[in-house]
């Protein structure tokens, strides 16, 4: 048995190397082997001064990083990449430390930058339009190539008209008249995932936990759970649906109360990984197994997704490759003005592990 256990965890190494030599090595795969977050793995890399990193940190990053082979990539001239002097990306956003999403973006939108040979100049704003103009302005005095203006909830967006004076595409928010470049997550698409994969499992009765619902990513997950629903003929019961906040306390709290229902879920889709920690507390607490009795799936694919026991099934928000995408739209631009601004969704995949299985009910695969 032990040798079966250690085949396989052999076969399962192998196929990820492969997997990792055919994308190319990325911070997240370091991560993985030296045992830290992503966000410590990209101070090391990037050298940032101030980061209160032990020198034994430094290490374990730079050898996983050595034996991964990771290289950066290769910096091309700024001026045969634009077609001009041009060689800064300003990235202007509202908030950068109080959620890991911008932080990624910016890692992609830097990824692409240096294959271009290009810098990246990073402002936080708060959302102060006064202050935007002034870091607009500053970002002028530099050889600009373009803006990008990143929000870190997908929300509409009025950028003050000064910025559009610029070459700008807008980052996890959009414009209402729509009349300028954007990218953002497809999570229509996403909701339908999560839902779509707990439905091929076998289950029928799938609760929801949701975030703040005046959200558009909120309205848009409910509307891809509706619409699995409805493809499979389950029929919509607003029972299953309680409303969350983001927080594990509401995964913890919500998840309770689904449990009492007369007739409860067999699955329960949590909008986020954090609500889903929460479920896994609840669920453990009442004695419950996960998958065997109950099946969860979150949202996000955060860093403790894959370190919940079970490792938890869940959605990746792609932030790092919607940073890609921004650099690459601002690049082209830039070589090519566009009459007809991109509307650009990046799709959110399923990331399955161990917290999804197949459900049976009195011994009969009900999928």
């Amino acid at each position: 048995m032990a040798a079966q256990k250690l085949s396989a965890r052999t076969r399962s190494t192998a196929r990820s190397s492969q997997r990792t030599k055919r994308r190319g090595v990325t911070m997240t795969d370091i991560a993985a082997r030296a045992g830290v977050s992503q966000t410590t793995v990209s101070l090391v890399l990037n050298d940032v001064l101030g980061a209160r990193l032990t020198d034994q940190t430094r290490l374990l990053v730079l050898e996983a990083a050595r034996e991964l082979g990771y290289r950066r990539q290769t910096r091309r001239s700024a001026t045969r990449t634009a077609g001009s002097d041009a060689r800064v990306i300003g990235v202007m956003v509202d908030e950068l430390s109080t959620d890991p999403w911008c932080a990624i973006a910016l890692d992609g939108i830097r990824e692409k930058a240096g294959e271009n040979g290009l810098i990246v100049s990073v402002a936080v704003t708060q959302g102060d339009a006064e202050f935007e103009q002034a870091v607009l302005a500053h970002f002028r005095s530099m050889p600009l190539l373009g803006l990008i203006y990143g929000t870190i909830q997908t929300r509409q967006v009025r950028p003050p008209s000064t910025l559009r004076q610029v070459p700008m595409v807008l980052l996890n928010c959009y414009a209402a008249d729509r009349n300028l470049p954007s990218v953002t997550p497809r999570e229509v698409a996403g909701g339908r995932t999560a839902t779509d994969h707990l439905i091929r499992a076998g289950h029928r009765r799938i609760g929801l936990i949701t975030g703040e619902t005046w959200m558009d990513a909120m309205v848009d997950r409910l509307k891809g759970y509706r619409q699995a629903l409805a493809s499979h003929n389950i029929p919509f019961d607003a029972a299953l649906v309680r409303p969350g906040n983001w927080e594990p306390s509401a995964g913890y709290a919500q998840c309770l109360a689904l449990m009492q229902l007369a007739d409860p879920p067999t699955a329960i889709f949590c909008a986020n990984d954090l609500m889903a920690l929460g479920c896994f507390d609840a669920l453990k607490e009442m004695g419950k197994r996960i998958p065997e009795d109950i099946a969860v799936i979150g949202y996000d694919d955060r860093e403790i997704a894959q370190f919940l026991r079970p490792a938890l099934t869940t959605i990746l928000l792609p932030h790092f490759d919607m940073g890609v995408l921004a650099a690459e739209q601002l690049i082209e631009h830039a070589r090519r003005p566009q009459r007809r601004p991109r509307q650009s969704k990046v799709d959110c995949p399923l990331v399955d592990r161990a917290s999804v299985g197949r459900h049976v009910l009195s011994g009969v695969d009900r999928s």
